[in-house]
C-alpha cells in the first residue's frame, strides 16, 4: 500500500510515495538536482554530496537528498507540508564548496579526455561550480588499472562516487573492485590486480561520471559531437535490447544502450557494446559467382542471372539465418515457396512446434522476471545466452526469488538449486512438492539447448506441463535474434532443417553461417560476411548487416521493434528484401511490393500481431502433448559467447574476449 505524502519543493506542492527519496521527488516535481554517485538502479552511496539541499524546519546545515527519504521530513508547526529548497542561498554555497573539493586532485585532463563533451564534471563545475579555486597544493596522482582489452583507466581523474564498484558486485555480479584507504589514500582498485571476469563490464563506462573510466577500443577515434546517433535494435542476442549506434562517416564507431525498462533496462553487453570493429571486417561488399571451382568477382546483373539460371526448374531449400529481419524472411518465404520449395529458420534443429505461439515464445514476458518469487531454469545459461537478462534473474534472486536449474551446473553470478543435469531431472519435478510456489508468482524459462536433441517437442512439453502444476508463466529463451519473426512468418517445414534440404538441388541460404551444407547442392549465399556461408556457395549476393538497413525484430518474449539504419552498406552490397525482390524478377516470379512500406504492408496483413510495435502481445496455442523423454544430458546452446554470429566471428576484439576467457577457465589454481 502507497504511504502518500505530500511536500514543498521551491515553492511546488507535489504529492509522492513516502518512501521516496528527496531526490525522487525533486526530479517528480520536474527540479534537477546534481549527482555524481547517485543512479536509480545502483543502491545509494551518498558519498559525493553534491546533491544538497535545504531542508526547511531541519538541521542548520544542508541534507544529502539521495540519502533521505520524504517520510524522514517534519510538518510546518500548523501541519504544512514539509518545505525543501533547492536553489537557496545555503545550497549554492554548499555546492560550490563541494565542487571545489571534487576539483583539488582532478586533472585538467579535458583536451585529451575521451569524456570529454558528455562530462558529468564538465557540465556540473559548468553549471554549479565556481570559476576559480582557493587551494594551490599539488595535485596527487595514482596509478592506473588494467582491467582488461575493454575498459580503458585514468584512475587520477577518478572521483570514488563508487559507481563501478557498485554495478560490478550488484549487477553483473563480480567482486572484483573495490574501495581501499581512507581520506587522501582511498582509491579504487581491482582485487590482486586482476581483470574484470564479466560480460557486462563495458556498462562501468556510461555510469563513469568522469574520465577515469573510458572506452579502450574507442580511445581517440572520435569526439561525441562529430557522430551521427541512430536509436536502434541490437542482434547479438535475442533480448532485443535497445541501443543508440554512433557513426563518423560511413564507419559505426561506437554502439551505447538505450533505456527501455521492459527489455534492457539500460545495460547491454560487452558484445552487443564492442562488436563494431567486426562490421567493417570480412565484409562482402561485391557479387560472386563460381567459375572453375573459384568464385570470381561479378556484376550484379550476372551474379542475379547466374542465381536464377540455377534455381529455374530445380528443388529448392531456403534456409534464413539468426540475423536476418523479419521483411527478409518473409520475402525469402513468399519467393521459395512460390517456386514450390521448401524453407526453414530452425538452422540449429530446435525443435519449436509450427503455429503456437505459447510453445515457441512462451507466456511471460521479460519484466515477469521482477516480481517472480520462484524461477526454474531448464536447459540455459542466461549469463551466455542473454547476460542482460540474466543481470535481471540475479536482481529477483537479491529480493528473494528461489532458483531451480535443471541443466549442466554453471556459474550465473547467483545462487541456484541444481536439480541435476539430464532429462530424469525434468521429469522427475513432476512429482516434487510445488505447494511453496503455487499461488506465487513463478516463471520457467526453457534454453534452446534443451530443444535441440530429437526429444526436444517432449521437453517443451514438459516444461509446459510443469509450467501448469505450478500455475507459473513460461519463457522460451531464444538465442538467434531473427528467429521469433521468421517463426512469426511460418518460415518453417515440417521436419526441420533436414527435411527442408533433403534432396533439394539448390539451396538458398539467407545469412545462415551455423548450418553445414553437404557437396551436390548449387548454393547462393546472401549475407554480410565471408564467413562460413560463404566458403560454401556458389554465388554470392551481398547483403547489408543489422546497421546498414531498416529492419523488424521480434525479441525472445515476442515484442516486435523496428532496427533503423545507421549506416549504408559498403561497396555494392543491398537491402536483404531488395536483393530478394531483384531475383525475383529475374526468375519471372516478380514479389509484389516495390519498396520497404509495400513488404511491411503485406507483412501485417499476413501476421497482424507484428504491426503492435514495442508491444508483448498475448499468445496464444494449445499444450503441448507429452511423450517420453529421452536420457541424455542438457547441452547448453551457447559454447563461446564472444563468437556466436558472423559479425562477432569478423571482430578482432571478439577474438581476444574469447582466447582471454579461455585462458582464464584454463587456469591451474594453486592446489593443482
Amino acid at each position: 500500500m502507497s504511504d502518500l505524502r505530500k511536500i514543498n519543493i521551491d515553492g511546488t506542492e507535489i504529492e509522492v510515495d513516502g518512501a521516496m527519496t528527496l531526490i525522487q521527488a525533486c526530479e517528480e516535481a520536474g527540479v534537477e538536482i546534481p549527482r555524481f554517485c547517485y543512479h536509480e538502479r545502483l543502491s545509494i552511496a551518498g558519498n559525493c554530496r553534491m546533491c544538497l539541499v535545504e531542508v526547511v524546519g531541519g538541521p542548520p546545515k544542508p541534507a544529502a537528498s539521495c540519502a533521505m527519504q520524504v517520510r524522514d521530513l517534519r510538518p510546518g508547526p500548523e501541519g504544512q507540508a514539509p518545505v525543501v529548497k533547492t536553489n537557496s542561498p545555503m545550497v549554492k554555497k554548499a555546492r560550490e564548496g563541494v565542487m571545489e573539493f571534487m576539483l583539488i586532485n582532478h586533472p585538467l585532463d579535458c583536451p585529451i579526455c575521451d569524456q570529454g563533451g558528455e562530462c558529468d564534471l564538465q557540465d556540473q563545475a559548468m553549471a554549479y561550480g565556481l570559476s576559480g579555486s582557493r587551494f594551490k597544493e599539488h595535485k596527487r596522482a595514482v596509478d592506473d588499472l588494467d582491467l582488461g582489452p575493454l575498459v580503458s583507466t585514468a584512475m587520477t581523474r577518478c572521483i570514488s562516487c563508487t559507481r563501478c564498484v557498485r554495478f560490478t558486485s550488484e549487477v553483473a555480479g563480480i567482486n572484483q573492485m573495490g574501495q581501499t584507504g581512507r581520506g587522501e589514500d582511498a582509491e579504487i582498485t581491482s582485487y590482486l590486480n586482476q581483470t574484470l571476469n564479466s560480460n557486462m563490464q563495458g556498462n562501468i563506462i556510461d555510469l563513469c561520471p568522469v574520465g577515469a573510466l573510458t572506452s579502450k577500443p574507442y580511445a581517440f577515434t572520435a569526439r561525441p559531437w562529430e557522430l551521427t546517433k541512430t536509436e536502434t535494435i541490437d542482434v547479438m542476442d535475442a533480448l532485443g535490447s535497445n541501443i543508440r549506434v554512433d557513426t563518423k562517416g560511413r564507419e559505426v564507431k561506437r554502439i551505447l544502450p538505450r533505456n527501455h525498462d521492459g527489455v534492457n533496462e539500460e545495460w547491454i553487453s560487452d558484445k552487443t557494446r564492442f562488436v563494431w570493429d567486426g562490421l567493417r571486417r570480412q565484409r562482402l561488399d561485391r557479387p560472386y559467382v563460381r567459375v572453375d571451382g573459384k568464385l570470381k568477382p561479378a556484376s550484379w546483373g550476372e551474379a542475379l542471372s547466374a542465381a536464377a539460371a540455377a534455381m529455374k526448374g530445380k528443388k529448392i531449400a531456403g534456409l534464413i539465418g539468426d540475423l536476418v529481419p523479419t521483411e527478409a524472411a518473409y520475402a525469402l518465404k513468399q519467393l521459395v515457396e512460390g517456386l514450390d520449395g521448401k524453407v526453414e529458420c530452425r538452422t540449429d534443429k530446435a525443435r519449436l512446434p509450427l503455429d503456437n505461439r505459447a510453445a515457441y515464445v512462451g507466456t511471460a514476458s521479460i519484466e515477469d522476471i521482477d516480481s517472480a518469487k520462484a524461477i526454474m531454469l531448464i536447459g540455459t545459461n542466461p549469463r551466455d545466452e542473454a547476460p542482460v537478462l540474466n543481470s535481471r534473474l540475479r536482481r529477483a534472486w537479491v529480493n528473494g526469488a528461489n532458483i531451480g536449474l535443471v541443466g549442466q551446473p554453471v556459474d550465473l553470478t547467483y545462487d541456484y538449486a541444481h536439480l541435476g543435469t539430464d532429462r530424469a531431472a525434468l521429469e522427475a519435478l513432476h512429482s516434487g512438492d510445488h505447494s511453496g510456489a503455487i499461488g506465487k508468482e513463478t516463471l520457467v524459462i526453457v534454453g534452446q539447448g534443451a530443444l535441440r536433441e530429437a526429444d526436444g517437442l517432449a521437453v517443451l512439453a514438459h516444461a509446459q506441463k510443469f509450467a501448469a502444476d505450478t500455475e507459473s508463466k513460461l519463457l522460451v529463451l531464444h538465442t538467434a535474434a531473427g528467429r521469433v519473426g521468421a517463426m512469426d512468418v511460418g518460415a518453417v517445414t515440417e521436419g526441420g532443417v533436414e527435411a527442408a534440404i533433403d534432396g533439394a538441388e539448390v539451396v538458398y541460404n539467407l545469412g545462415a553461417d551455423e548450418v553445414e551444407i553437404g557437396d551436390g547442392a548449387f548454393v547462393i549465399y546472401q549475407g554480410s560476411h565471408g564467413d562460413r556461408g560463404a566458403h560454401r556457395a556458389d554465388v554470392i549476393l551481398p547483403g547489408a548487416a543489422y546497421t546498414e538497413e531498416n529492419g523488424l525484430f521480434v525479441n525472445t518474449e515476442g515484442r516486435p521493434q523496428l532496427a533503423m539504419r545507421a549506416g549504408f552498406a559498403p561497396g555494392e552490397a543491398k537491402e536483404n528484401w531488395a536483393i530478394l525482390r531483384a531475383l525475383s524478377a529475374e526468375l519471372g516470379a516478380t514479389l509484389p511490393f516495390d519498396s520497404l512500406a509495400q513488404l511491411r504492408t503485406a507483412l501485417i496483413e499476413a501476421v497482424p500481431h507484428l504491426a503492435q510495435i514495442d508491444q508483448v502481445p498475448t499468445n496464444d496455442g494449445d499444450a503441448l502433448e507429452l511423450e517420453p523423454l529421452g536420457k541424455a544430458d542438457f547441452v547448453n546452446a551457447v559454447r563461446d559467447f564472444y563468437l556466436t554470429n558472423p559479425i562477432a566471428r569478423a571482430s578482432e576484439l571478439m577474438a581476444e574476449l574469447s582466447a582471454g576467457a579461455k585462458a582464464r577457465n584454463n587456469e591451474k589454481i594453486a592446489a593443482e
